[in-house]
């Protein structure tokens, strides 16, 4: 009997993990590969209004990490997601709170739009 019930323990465990919600975390030359393989993705930007509006990436929707959880209305579901900010710390914490909600599909850009500049790809002002 305690054989089962420890089988059944261990069972439940690994079943639990690998059915959590995760993300991927990817650099911004691969996030910028994701982008151009596919013009699917839906870009969030977790920044403030005023980092948003010094420079962001082309086709960005901005809602800024403190109006995620008021605004995930706003984050399609049927698209895979790409969050960043400006070095992967607050987009990070996006990117789990998504998966947490369901979503299937979400990255996270680890080196943030400051990765993105770094590496000479373009940015909108």
């Amino acid at each position: 009997m305690k054989k089962f019930v420890f089988a059944m323990i261990v069972t439940v465990t690994m079943a639990s993990v690998a059915f959590a919600a995760t993300h991927r975390n990817v650099s911004s030359v691969e996030a910028k590969q994701l982008l151009q393989k596919n013009h699917n993705v839906f870009l969030l930007d977790c920044r403030t209004p005023d980092e948003f509006r010094q420079a962001r990436l082309g086709g960005a929707v901005l809602i800024p990490i403190n109006e995620i959880e008021r605004r995930l209305g706003e984050v399609p579901k049927n698209k895979p997601i790409l969050v960043y900010c400006a070095v992967g710390s607050r987009s990070n914490l996006v990117a789990g709170f998504l998966a947490s909600k369901g979503y299937n599909e979400v990255y996270n850009m680890t080196d943030g739009i400051v990765g993105w500049y770094r590496n000479g790809f373009s940015i909108a002002r």
